[in-house]
């Protein structure tokens, strides 16, 4: 039986499938794509910021019901007006520490900077298959994959 874990970085799925496609990633199809007989899901984690929002929580809810355990942080607004939010540091831990104890990673992100940890994981023998929107993803990221899966309108919700 292989042995897979799931990282979402739910911020970038959010904007790129929105921006793409005017609509909404759907976790439950994904899910049942990914998640085959064969296979037994040792972790699967959504990173996501914490704006202590009703549909916010609403949404968390639905990804813990689907199997996700989800990671929050809070939402930073600057002096300037600017605002920060990110868990690219909390997703390469999570994914390193993980890989000793699974056969294949799978990262839902459109993030370049996610090439390097990618690259690295596969020099250590894993499989790592990364789930973006090809216009909205990072071309290193796509090419450092063992596989990349394009999102498409196959994962977004019924209107």
């Amino acid at each position: 039986m292989e042995k897979i874990a799931i990282f979402v970085d739910v911020q970038n799925i959010y904007y790129t499938v929105r921006d793409s496609f005017q609509g909404h990633f759907d976790y439950n199809s994904f899910w049942a794509k990914v998640v085959k007989p064969n296979c037994k899901v040792i972790a699967a984690y959504a990173y996501a910021i914490d704006r202590n929002d009703e549909k916010q929580l609403q949404f968390q809810n639905i990804l813990r019901g689907i199997g996700f355990v989800v990671k929050l942080k809070q939402y930073i607004s600057r002096k300037d007006g600017s605002t920060k939010g990110d868990w690219d540091v909390g997703i390469t831990m999570d994914m390193l520490e993980i890989s000793l104890d699974v056969d294949r990673l799978i990262l839902l992100s459109g993030d370049g900077d996610f090439d390097l940890l990618v690259n690295k994981l596969i020099s250590q023998g894993k499989r790592v298959d990364v789930y973006g929107v090809p216009q909205l993803t990072a071309n290193s990221l796509i090419k450092s994959a063992s596989t990349f899966y394009a999102i498409d309108q196959t994962f977004l919700m019924k209107k």
